[in-house]
């Protein structure tokens, strides 16, 4: 049976890890500014990027990102207005609509994920190695399933 203080406390270190590093990485200097592109707007390209087709509706990419639905439709609109997005009518469902990188959204995802992802590996690397990365994905990804 597992403990209960034990589970708490692998949660809480688990919270507070997260929330550390995501306020580490919306500190760094690797977003586009000059493209409106912080941590949030840079969540929404990334999903799109590895969504089936490049493409998905907004409720999917809502899952994706983790951000309630008018949270996200507001940021959608933004990078809509800046060309990063666009929308296009759903081929499954003509009614729907999905959301679709342009190619200046692709341009700025692969600008900045290739900073994004240094700043992962450095955060991560000063006190983990690779085995140590490779049992925390593996507990994560098992936890998900939980």
């Amino acid at each position: 049976m597992t403990s209960t203080k034990l589970a708490v406390e692998a949660w809480e270190a688990l919270f507070r890890t997260q929330a550390s590093l995501v306020r580490r990485f919306g500190e760094q200097d690797v977003w586009a500014p000059q493209h409106g592109v912080g941590l949030r707007e840079y969540d929404v390209l990334y999903a799109l990027t590895t969504a089936e087709g490049g493409r998905a509706r907004l409720g999917a990419l809502a899952e994706a990102v983790l951000l309630p639905q008018p949270s996200l439709s507001r940021l959608v609109d933004r990078l809509v207005a800046q060309g990063l997005l666009r929308r296009e009518p759903d081929p499954a469902d003509r009614r729907g609509v999905v959301l679709v990188l342009t190619d200046d959204g692709r341009a700025v995802q692969r600008e900045v994920g290739r900073r994004h992802a240094a700043a992962i590996a450095d955060a991560l690397g000063e006190h983990l190695g690779d085995a140590d990365l490779a049992v925390l994905r593996d507990l994560c990804r098992r936890a998900l399933g939980a």
